[in-house]
């Protein structure tokens, strides 16, 4: 069996984790820099996590994952007329009635007025270090198809 020599054996260690530190050195890491292109920043962040991490992101309780900076998240909140379930919010009419106005400026307005406090709460959870269910950006609102018959003046829903 041939030995390796002291000198290479250390020179190869040294490297190894000066390529490793370098790597994830936060000056190296391109998608940390808001001056670069988006699509090089997304790129340069998927390449930097192995598979365990990626399918970790797909779940709705998505882990934290620590190197990148990536906090646990929670993609279960709803705003369907309002924002539920993290303390008081506005709560506007349900969808079918908003929808029946067909009144598309009142449902901008409604929707600013939701988005707004979803973003004011969030920061206040992220804030308190909550990052639990109902407390993210990502909100699920389930909608309905309406239209109206112009004969009878009718709605129907589906």
């Amino acid at each position: 069996m041939k030995r390796v020599s002291p000198g290479i054996l250390l020179l190869s260690i040294f490297l190894f984790f000066s390529i490793s530190a370098g790597r994830d050195n936060p000056e190296n890491m391109l998608f940390m820099d808001p001056t670069q292109p988006i699509d090089k920043r997304v790129d340069d962040l998927v390449s930097r996590l192995t598979l365990e991490e990626k399918v970790s992101q797909m779940s709705y309780t998505s882990a934290a994952i620590p190197l990148p900076g990536i906090p646990e998240y929670n993609w279960w909140s709803e705003a369907l007329h309002g924002v539920t379930r993290n303390g008081v919010a506005t709560v506007f009419r349900q969808a079918i009635t908003m929808g029946a106005t067909f009144d598309t400026d009142l449902l901008y307005r409604a929707a600013t007025a939701i988005s707004d406090e979803a973003r004011a709460k969030f920061n206040e959870c992220v804030k308190a270090g909550n990052r639990g269910q109902y407390q993210g950006l990502t909100f699920w609102s389930p909608n309905v198809n309406i239209f109206r018959r112009s004969l009878s003046n009718t709605y129907l829903t589906f």
